[in-house]
């Protein structure tokens, strides 16, 4: 697929305008699982993103809600056949492939970590050392897929319509030596450089500023310019990875993220630090 195009995204599109529609025609989804014989689970997956539609369902549900305009049918149409095709993350066999397919449309990207480097900033040395720590142990070849996997995705903050970058990163994650000095002083190097792109923002909460609001927690959140996609934020942790979409939770994450924002070094104190920062 053509870069910045993803199946996941185009599914979500579906998804919302399938719901909407359903939703106008004062339809449940006990109705429209009754009329088409579908199951609940399958209409459920469908109007969520979650798989995508074959053009018989897309027929059929333009039939049950009364969609005559060839135009609209035709969206219909080209978004479940988008979102039937294979993403280049889908040959990586991703535990988080979804993000990903997620990520590759987003049009801002502001994440936050405690404890490492996010992974559009990694370098493959400390890539590496990280996914060598993985519990259980990952095989040689899979280390080496996931490593290519954060390239391809690093590219993407390379074109020239990529998204807005911005990460907060605490001093803890440049302070753990991961995979020894020389694999940090390249990771730093890293950070450094890509500071110089217009899109991508660094910041780096000190020891100094003390507690705040994110000290235990892994974040990102993605925003789309398309209106039928919502924002969502993505949280990690040990026992799994949750995707969070109500407006409350969007507003408070964005909260959070403001503050440490405000109490982050701004770009400039953050390369200082960088550059000032030695392992010997």
């Amino acid at each position: 697929m053509a870069p910045g195009s993803s199946p996941t995204i185009r599914r979500r599109e579906l998804g919302a305008l399938l719901r909407k529609l359903r939703l106008d025609k004062n339809m449940t989804g006990e109705d429209v699982t009754a009329a088409l014989l579908f199951s609940p689970t399958k209409l459920s997956r469908i109007e969520n993103g979650q798989s995508g539609a074959s053009p018989r369902d897309i027929r059929d549900l333009c039939d049950l809600y009364e969609v005559t305009d060839p135009g609209q049918r035709e969206l219909l149409s080209t978004l479940a056949r988008e979102g039937k095709q294979r993403g280049w993350w889908q040959d990586y066999d991703l535990p988080y492939a979804n993000y990903v397919g997620l990520e590759a449309e987003a049009s801002a990207i502001s994440t936050y970590n405690s404890g490492a480097i996010h992974g559009l900033l990694q370098t493959g040395g400390y890539a590496q050392a990280m996914l060598q720590t993985e519990a259980p142990p990952l095989a040689a070849k899979e280390i080496q897929q996931r490593i290519e996997a954060r390239r391809t995705r690093q590219a993407n903050l390379l074109r020239a319509d990529g998204p807005v970058y911005h990460a907060v990163i605490d001093e803890a994650a440049i302070r753990r030596v991961v995979g020894g000095p020389a694999v940090m002083l390249a990771q730093l190097e890293r950070i450094r450089t890509a500071m110089q792109l217009p899109n991508v923002t660094v910041q780096i909460i000190p020891f100094s500023a003390g507690a705040h609001p994110a000290m235990e927690s892994i974040f990102t959140v993605l925003s789309f310019e398309q209106s039928t996609v919502h924002d969502l934020v993505y949280v990690e942790g040990l026992v799994g990875n949750i995707y969070l979409e109500r407006p409350p939770d969007l507003h408070r994450y964005r909260t959070i993220f403001e503050r440490l924002c405000g109490i982050a070094l701004d770009a400039g104190q953050t390369q200082s630090l960088l550059e000032s920062t030695s392992y010997g």
